[in-house]
């Protein structure tokens, strides 16, 4: 039996970002379950929702264009998810679009990711020549706990600019290990952001063809 699968695009901000992955996959189960819609569940002993992302989204890390597929248990229509979704949406969780996926398509795969960060006025002139050397290194290893070699910052990074006070980054997914954006503010010396309340916001979610 061939079932509906529909992709989803979602916002998780405010307080929410605060929650884990797996908090945030809990969440959204209650969520359909209050909003009446049925997901098909994978078989064995344990059965589960048959949800999937391309991509988690790290803890504290806000995100407005997160992306999740569902495979839903009956039909329905995308219009009417929607609104059945919108009266259960906790604070901080907001719905984008939902698209119907043709049978056989493969599940989505992320290609890049864009992350924007926004620097206080007075560190502006120090990042901007931290962001003009970084992109003129040709490498920029990063190690990991657990790792026996680093991971090539540079590689990955595919866009670095400042503008507007607000750094902006697109790093290129992998199937190794890759760098994150906490990666490229601790390259930058801005580590310390997040512990004075500034929040790293994932702005584009870049899927592959």
């Amino acid at each position: 039996m061939v079932r509906q699968r529909v992709r989803i695009r979602f916002r998780k901000r405010g307080d929410l970002r605060l929650i884990g992955h797996r908090d945030l996959v809990r969440t959204l189960e209650r969520l359909f379950r209050r909003a009446g819609l049925r997901l098909a569940n994978s078989e064995g002993f344990h059965p589960k929702p048959r949800m999937s992302f391309p991509s988690a989204l790290a803890l504290g890390i806000a995100g407005i264009d997160e992306v999740m597929e569902l495979e839903l248990g009956e039909p329905a229509e995308t219009d009417l998810l929607l609104r059945r979704l919108a009266p259960q949406t906790p604070p901080g969780l907001g719905w984008e679009s939902v698209q119907d996926l043709p049978p056989g398509t493969p599940k989505a795969r992320l290609r890049s990711a864009t992350f924007e960060v926004p620097i206080p006025e007075d560190r502006r002139g120090e990042t901007a020549q931290r962001v003009a050397e970084l992109l003129a290194s040709p490498e920029v290893p990063v190690l990991r706990p657990g790792r026996a070699k680093p991971i090539d910052l540079r590689r990955s990074l595919q866009g670095l600019v400042l503008r507007g006070g607000v750094l902006q980054m697109r790093v290129r997914a992998g199937r190794e290990a890759t760098p994150g954006p906490r990666d490229v503010l601790a390259a930058l010396g801005l580590a310390e952001l997040e512990q004075q309340g500034i929040w790293i916001t994932r702005t584009r979610v870049e899927l592959e063809p």
